[in-house]
């Protein structure tokens, strides 16, 4: 069974790894993963029992707690506590340093210590018990560690007033990083907070107020003005305006007619209407929607897996090399200043020891990366992109080629009947006999069959990938499809030229006729591809299974650099991992019939709307709106992201190597290597909520 937990007091990307591997270790368990930004625990278990055991694990795990239910439910942080508890421990310092420098004696010295223990213990108490903890449990190297053998070593050699401010600094830097993480956490919240907390479900002609989750299929709701769709459905009324823009981003708003359907999370701009619910609110736009944001940090980007290893190891290399530090530096001192084997400046080496783990603290890398994804995640759903990891941004800002389906995705897939040429048969038993065998058809071209009423009924409909269609009409057997297929099949008939999709259609081994099938362009088409163009995007290809003339009639229509045409679905696939060989290969497709070509992509981008489930399992990246120009700026975050996250390892490492080699030669003093360790960290997560702006 899958199951995603909602914690608090998480915000420690150290932390969430050591207790994802707590979990992992539970028998029953096949799969978790905890995320320190969106706090939670995406679980696959085999039973409730095994669950309850995970629900207990993660309680007794330092301060963290499981909530009950409510998903993205964000308290309101105020963080009293913490800026009372460093407030309080500023005051008895000050008060410390006062009595001892300015008034001085045994009695003020004495009231000073006492100043001094009490500053230390209000901010350093929570440090102590989880390093204690941690060591009882066998976590040795994190950052309580490096603070509480930093802070205590400061006392221990006298500096007792640089051991408060080290641990005064520390709990300062970690107040502002719970802040700046809250303040991302909150940036998801409110794009998330579409979804409706009640329905007005309409029974037996009474209004009977409950939840999205308990709709079903069928039931009919009304919304009243101002409030959201619970769930996706039907319009039963004539009209209904609605603001779409938390979906799509669009802020234009949009007009539904009677029987157009409703996406879940829609504003009501208007006036009361009923809809019937057409699926059940898990598989809802907005359903998704939170499925995909709270699985979207599961999938990391080569950055963070880097930091993840790098963080693995890089804490015990440190602290052995301040162990080394503090043992060999007293020892080359005795032998290079006085020629003996004794050691020399035993405090000043321990005191460079304590300073360079104080500086070596990782925090800047570990929590900035993951935050500049999340941060880019969220902008691109504010665009009406969703993007279910860090990892396929990572793909969107270094690919090299982009290939495109033709219908549903360039054009937009709204077929009409263009023309219709008989030889045998009158023009309406022309049309009632593909209308019949259409029918039966998932295809986007049966759509414009819809409208036409036929006496006929198709038997036996078989699909011929990438020709068409073969039916049973009255026992006679009837071809629906391209040239290809009548060719295949022995039939004889003229071939004609057209920019439209021609459907030829024969029966009982005799042509009677073809029809046009004619899709118009995107309006958004044109200024997409130029502006992906501007981009940096040379190679842009139309890979369709469409005529070779009407395919290059709409490449040359709309700027691509090359097209691929009357593709089957195997010489779509293979032309695919040919492009792949040039770079990353992002796919533009509607999401349906492109399944495996997506599958094969670097990075596959779905036209099709929330509504469409195959859509959505079969990309990485939804357009919510269909507009190809949501995929524009989906790129163009993604590349800032990257950049960012190059600038914050490059900075941050850059950072700690220099104030590493000051402490260890002495220049930096401890309390200066602790603000310099949380100014870098600050730094780092400023520079990553940059992506927001």
């Amino acid at each position: 069974m899958e199951k995603i937990l909602r914690i608090e007091n998480l915000d420690c990307p150290v932390c969430a790894e050591v207790l994802q591997c707590d979990i992992q270790k539970i028998k029953g368990v096949n799969l978790a993963k905890v995320d320190y930004v969106t706090q939670t625990i995406a679980l696959d278990v085999e039973d409730e029992t095994v669950l309850l055991k995970v629900i207990n694990t993660a309680n007794h795990f330092e301060e963290v707690r499981v909530l009950d239910g409510g998903r993205y439910e964000v308290k309101r942080e105020t963080h009293l506590k913490e800026w009372g508890m460093i407030f309080v421990s500023a005051l008895f310092l000050g008060v410390a340093v006062l009595l001892e420098r300015l008034i001085g004696g045994d009695v003020a010295q004495i009231i000073a210590y006492v100043l001094y223990g009490m500053a230390y213990l209000s901010v350093g108490y929570p440090v102590l018990i989880s390093t204690a903890k941690n060591i009882f449990k066998g976590r040795i190297f994190d950052e309580n560690f490096l603070m509480t053998v930093a802070s205590i070593g400061a006392i221990a050699l006298g500096e007792i007033g640089e051991g408060v401010i080290v641990m005064l600094l520390y709990q300062l830097g970690e107040l502002l990083q719970s802040i700046a993480v809250g303040s991302s956490r909150k940036s998801v919240t409110k794009l998330l907070e579409l979804k409706s907390e009640r329905a007005v479900l309409l029974k037996d002609g009474e209004q009977m107020e409950t939840t999205p989750e308990e709709l079903k299929v069928g039931d009919i709701v009304l919304v009243k003005a101002g409030e959201k769709a619970p769930a996706d459905g039907v319009l039963l009324d004539a009209t209904a305006i609605l603001d779409v823009k938390s979906l799509t981003g669009e802020a234009e708003l949009r007009k539904a007619c009677e029987g157009e359907e409703i996406l879940s999370g829609s504003i009501n701009a208007g006036g009361m209407y009923a809809m019937k619910i057409v699926r059940p609110y898990e598989d809802s736009a907005v359903g998704r929607i939170l499925h995909m944001v709270e699985n979207a940090s599961s999938g990391k980007a080569k950055p963070e897996k880097f930091i993840a290893k790098f963080s693995k190891y890089y804490t015990p290399i440190v602290c052995a090399l301040a162990l080394a530090l503090a043992v060999l530096g007293p020892l080359c001192s005795g032998l290079v200043i006085e020629n003996k084997l004794y050691f020399r400046d035993f405090t000043r080496w321990i005191h460079s020891a304590l300073t360079f783990l104080v500086i070596s603290c990782p925090c800047a890398l570990v929590i900035s990366v993951p935050l500049t994804y999340f941060s880019g995640i969220g902008s691109c759903a504010r665009i009406g992109v969703l993007v279910k990891g860090a990892t396929y941004l990572d793909v969107l800002a270094t690919a090299k080629t982009i290939a495109f389906d033709k219908t549903g995705t360039l054009t937009e897939g709204n077929f009409s009947i263009r023309s219709v040429k008989t030889d045998k048969v009158g023009e309406g038993e022309l049309l009632a006999i593909a209308s019949a065998v259409e029918k039966g058809s998932s295809h986007p071209i049966a759509k414009a069959f819809e409208e036409i009423v036929t006496q006929y009924t198709a038997e036996g409909i078989a699909e011929h990938a990438g020709k068409g269609l073969s039916a049973y009409i009255q026992g006679e057997r009837v071809l629906i499809g391209n040239g290809q297929l009548l060719k295949e099949e022995g039939v004889d008939f003229p071939e004609t030229d057209s920019v439209y999709t021609i459907i030829c259609v024969a029966k009982e081994g005799k042509y009677l006729g073809a029809i046009e099938i004619g899709d118009t362009l995107r309006r958004e088409t044109k200024e997409s591809i130029q502006g992906l163009k501007e981009l940096g995007f040379a190679d842009m290809v139309m890979l369709t299974g469409d005529r070779k003339e009407r395919a290059e009639s709409v490449a040359n229509e709309v700027g691509m650099s090359a097209v691929n045409a009357q593709l089957l679905p195997d010489e779509k696939l293979q032309k695919a991992e040919e492009l792949k060989k040039n770079g990353g290969l992002i796919y533009v497709g509607d999401g349906i019939n492109d399944a495996p070509v997506m599958m094969t992509a670097d990075c596959a981008v779905s036209m099709g709307k929330l509504g469409s489930a195959a859509a959505i399992e079969a990309s990485e990246l939804v357009l919510i709106s269909d507009n190809l120009k949501a995929l524009h700026g989906a790129i163009k975050i993604s590349r800032k992201c990257r950049k960012i996250v190059l600038q914050n390892i490059v900075f941050s490492i850059a950072m700690k190597t220099a104030f590493m080699v000051l402490g260890a030669v002495g220049i930096l003093p401890l309390w200066l290597a602790v603000f310099a360790d949380v100014g870098v960290m600050l730094l780092a997560v400023l520079n990553s909520f940059r992506v927001r702006f």
